[in-house]
């Protein structure tokens, strides 16, 4: 197959099973908004897609791996206990509200260690990616570019991403809360963010942003029941 971005081949196929998955999604989005009247039937049609999407991608990723398992927020398949893939839709609630801040969360894991980690955001056809061991990048408009963590740590110069429903660390500076933990693990890669403090989450919606985060210099680790990703000199 032609490459679409730097990378392996299979890196290069779950990224076309992302395109051809988010093809679908944009759709749906389009009709999501048409529901804003309703929120109970937005929340029915976006539970619909999220189903649409683990049955259309799955088919393209056992092209991939055939004999590899699947972990989604709502599906584990077993399968040769060596490879799995991790799934989610990330943002869920933004797409219910029409707010195109949400994304696809894929990441291919081998004996228990993540390789390859993908989040892709659908509406604006932008690509955050990594492989175990060579960096992470970032791929919009046929051009990738490698991303790193900031280099920021005085504390008024600081922008935390939040996903909490408790207590917040005290930390000076700006304060986010974007609804969408994939693509917040995304930008503290890219360095958009210094930082991102977060409840307990499904582990299909980090298990990419974690490998991200470390493979652009990062640290991702638990805290007091916090999962944090950082650029590794945030004081948190």
């Amino acid at each position: 197959m032609d490459l679409l971005i730097k990378g392996s081949t299979e890196l290069n196929k779950m990224f076309a099973a992302l395109q051809n998955t988010a093809s679908g999604l944009r759709h749906d989005f389009g009709e999501v908004e048409n529901l804003q009247q309703s929120l109970s039937g937005a929340r029915d049609f976006v539970a619909k897609a999220s189903n649409r999407i683990e049955e259309s991608i799955l088919n393209d990723l056992q092209l991939v791996r055939p004999s590899a398992g699947l972990l989604t927020p709502n599906v584990s398949k077993t399968g040769d206990g060596r490879d799995e893939f991790v799934l989610a839709l990330s943002g869920a609630a933004n797409f219910v509200r029409g707010n195109s801040h949400f994304a696809i969360s894929l990441a291919l894991r081998t004996n228990g260690e993540t390789k390859i980690a993908l989040v892709y955001s659908p509406i604006d056809e932008r690509l955050y990616y990594a492989e175990a061991g060579n960096g992470a990048y970032v791929f919009s408009a046929y051009h990738s570019e490698k991303i790193r963590v900031s280099n920021l740590k005085e504390a008024g110069d600081l922008t935390i991403g939040y996903n909490t429903i408790g207590v917040r660390p005290v930390v000076a500076g700006n304060a986010r809360e974007t609804g969408c933990p994939a693509l917040d693990f995304a930008w503290v890669a890219a360095g958009k963010m210094d930082a991102f403090v977060s409840d307990p989450l499904d582990y299909a919606e980090m298990a990419a942003g974690e490998l991200l985060v470390r493979e652009a210099g990062g640290k991702v680790f638990e805290r007091a029941g916090d999962i944090i990703a950082m650029n590794g000199i945030v004081e948190i």
